[in-house]
């Protein structure tokens, strides 16, 4: 413990910018209110529960290779298209971004909207580091 506070101590810097960053991680996981699911946890509420998978990324993001299934709702229009969406609100919705943390932030408007929604933890990004597959919409 000494040790601790004697790091602390001399090296408060580094530990006010470790501070800072963990505040912000924890400030961005609890900003959307939905709760993060894993690869095997979305693939098991898919299977399971029915659930429908959102790909907010943009089009072209979304044409580079997609989970299969996912439905494609770009975030800066995601409020226009809410409408379109009505027709899930019976089923869980798992919000996927590139990295997780786009996702977080757009959940609340669907949460308010009275869906039941999660997000994928790490986005596309974490899915293709797992080997994961994805696939591409031809156009």
């Amino acid at each position: 413990m000494n040790q601790l506070i004697e790091f602390v101590i001399n090296h408060w810097d580094m530990v006010a910018i470790f501070v800072a960053i963990l505040a912000t991680v924890i400030f961005y996981e609890m900003k959307g209110g939905a709760r993060s699911v894993s690869n095997t946890e979305m693939t098991n509420m898919v299977n399971e529960k029915d659930a429908v998978i959102v790909d907010i990324r943009p089009a072209n993001e979304f044409r580079t290779g997609h989970i299969t299934d996912s439905k494609n709702y770009p975030s800066a229009k995601l409020k226009d298209q809410m409408g379109q969406l009505e027709k899930y609100k019976s089923k869980p919705i798992i919000l996927v971004c590139k990295t997780g943390m786009t996702a977080g932030s757009v959940a609340g408007d669907l949460i308010k909207a009275g869906f039941d929604v999660y997000k994928l933890q790490g986005g596309v990004t974490e899915w293709q580091n797992a080997g994961l597959p994805l696939v591409k919409k031809s156009k």
